[in-house]
């Protein structure tokens, strides 16, 4: 139950991000809040590993594959495309739009056991659900 509500809390917090950084982009440009983004992200990470777990740094170079590691790139990579999307199409439509790549690609990751992930079976009451929520897209978009 713990979990579900993390993950009620992430959704909310993104799109509430995604709506503060388009607002942002209108004064600043793009990638000077992408750029601010990052770095705040980076001061309340730092703040909150001084005050709680303090786990080495060193532990990094111990992630394999490396590829790994590109964590913070693809985070730029998100902060940019969600700024634009919330930009072009508003906030509900794109992370409408968003969200259904995440169920659609993190499927496919479990379906083909990419990235240190356990193989799954493909099951048609996921492949249904994903269906639902794209209905659910093309009628809220529908004028």
């Amino acid at each position: 139950m713990i979990g579900f509500l993390i993950a009620l809390i992430s959704g909310a917090l993104m799109s509430i991000q995604g709506v503060f950084n388009t607002q942002v982009t209108k004064t600043s440009g793009i990638w000077v809040a992408n750029a601010f983004v990052q770095l705040t992200a980076f001061l309340v990470c730092m703040g909150v590993w001084l005050c709680t777990d303090r786990s080495s740094f060193a532990s990094l170079w111990k992630v394999e594959p490396r590829y790994m590691l590109l964590g913070g790139v693809i985070g730029a990579g998100i902060t940019y495309t969600v700024i634009k999307s919330m930009d072009m199409l508003g906030p509900a439509r794109a992370v409408m739009l968003i969200v259904i790549a995440q169920l659609i690609v993190a499927y496919a990751i479990e379906l083909l056991g990419i990235f240190g992930v356990e193989k799954q079976p493909l099951e048609l009451r996921k492949v249904l659900g994903m269906a639902v929520a794209i209905t659910g897209i093309v009628i809220f978009k529908w004028k």
